[in-house]
């Protein structure tokens, strides 16, 4: 940081989160005046951008690496990487640096549980969570990949009904039609075979899914097909406008089935994973339900069992538990949901995920001022609006990091300034934090060095 900046009382603010939102937030707050520091968990800023938005977006990913790394080299912010909070920096050490605020902008990487009989059991054993199946997904094709490793078989489950599962879905087929292929000598390359679908590709092959040995996967969601999150109602929607909304949802969801080649069941609902006696899992007791009103109830006696060896969960991304911060459920206890404010912690804010605990960054679509049934559409693989048109599928994220910095500035400025000794003192510990982890200071550089040369 320029020691310049240290001269004349200010503000100082953390934020604990380096992608969409967290960038965005940091930058008003540089833009106002603020002395800005960014921790984030991992070496690389860049969140679910890298790790959770399926590969296919390749084009939008390197758009979103440039602007958020932009961001962040912007006078008055500081970057920390390799440093997360609750493990790295406890609550109370990170209190004790003296910021005049501190921004929780860290996303929700934990999978909501199943929550039904042997779930914990079938961990490991043929079910794996939406978060650790997409960053594998995304990275296991690199040299130096060194996380969890996944088989997809043919007859997979995908238990949602959001985008997120449908990402999931898709990369199931995705890979076990590319596996297929490259047994019999094809080229095949994930990316293009998605932005063109795998029924295409099959077509120009004159092969079908049968002729690989292959059913595909089922995506299986509680309600019914017309009422899944895939298309919001508009604010305001009178009956007809809703009805409308439910007929684009069916028409998404038909267009995926088509394209990609994998099943769909509504109304159905898990309530126990079955398990063979290898204790591997062998199937998925569910029943049948019906929606009465807002709630889903179970039809009495339409239970059955759905063979398969394999289920990815994608019911819900929640936030991490960190020591020190107040939670209530699955959730942090906030007192102020639309600022993320703790009782006891009166200096936090949070923003984005780590508040609404809706992991997929497609659903910040409806913190973004508009989008329209073609940009889903276009996220969905179903349909040709870009993903980066104003108010689009990932400007919700940063529209949630500006009204973050909007809502800390206003509180700020109740505040006095730091005085010059104490912003040298904070600036002594990032710069200790930032020794201690290797980070010499330069951001582009840094992002370059731990860029694997095969990263997809």
């Amino acid at each position: 940081m320029d020691a310049n900046l240290l001269q004349t009382p200010k503000h100082a603010v953390a934020v604990i989160g380096a992608a969409c939102s967290g960038a965005e937030c940091a930058e008003i707050l540089a833009n106002s005046g603020c002395l800005v520091t960014v921790f984030e968990q991992n070496a690389r800023p860049f969140g679910k951008i890298e790790d959770g938005l399926p590969r296919w977006h390749a084009r939008q990913r390197s758009q979103e690496y440039v602007k958020i790394a932009d961001k962040l080299c912007k006078p008055g912010i500081t970057y920390v990487p390799k440093t997360a909070l609750g493990k790295d920096l406890s609550i109370d050490e990170l209190r004790s640096w003296g910021f005049s605020a501190i921004v929780l902008a860290c996303g929700a990487w934990r999978d909501r549980p199943v929550g039904v009989p042997g779930d914990a059991q079938a961990v490991g054993n043929g079910l794996v969570y939406q978060n650790p199946f997409i960053y594998w997904f995304n990275h296991h094709e690199e040299k130096s990949y060194d996380g969890p490793r996944y088989q997809p078989v043919d007859g997979a489950l995908v238990i949602g009904g959001g985008l997120a599962s449908i990402d999931c879905a898709k990369a199931l087929m995705l890979e076990t039609v590319a596996e297929k292929l490259r047994a019999r000598g094809e080229h095949v390359d994930i990316a293009e075979m998605e932005h063109g679908g795998i029924a295409k590709e099959l077509a120009a092959k004159n092969l079908t899914l049968g002729d690989l040995g292959l059913k595909g996967c089922t995506l299986i969601y509680r309600r019914s097909v017309r009422e899944m999150p895939i298309a919001a109602f508009k604010d305001g929607a009178d009956e007809a406008s809703k009805l409308n909304t439910m007929s684009v949802r069916e028409k998404l969801m038909k267009n995926v089935q088509d394209k990609f080649l994998c099943g769909f069941r509504g109304n159905v609902a898990p309530k126990e994973f079955v398990f063979g006696a290898d204790g591997k899992v062998c199937g998925l007791k569910v029943i049948t339900t019906k929606t009465e009103g807002r709630k889903v109830v179970e039809v009495a006696g339409t239970e059955e069992v759905l063979p398969t060896t394999m289920l990815v969960s994608s019911i819900g991304s929640i936030p991490e538990p960190i020591p020190g911060l107040p939670v209530k459920g699955e959730f942090y206890d906030f007192v102020d949901w639309d600022l993320g404010r703790f009782a006891a912690l009166p200096e936090f804010f949070g923003v984005g995920n780590v508040v609404t605990g809706q992991g997929n960054i497609a659903i910040s679509r409806r913190h973004a001022k508009a989008v329209s049934d073609a940009l889903v559409a276009r996220y969905m693989g179903v349909g040709d609006a870009p993903l980066n048109e104003p108010g689009g599928v990932l400007a919700g994220a940063e529209a949630r990091g500006a009204a973050a910095a909007d809502a800390v500035q206003a509180q700020i400025q109740k505040l006095p300034k730091l005085e010059t000794a104490k912003l040298q003192a904070l600036h002594a510990r990032i710069l200790a934090r930032q020794t201690a982890v290797g980070y010499s200071g330069d951001m582009k550089a840094w992002v370059a060095a731990h860029t694997p040369p095969d990263r997809v």
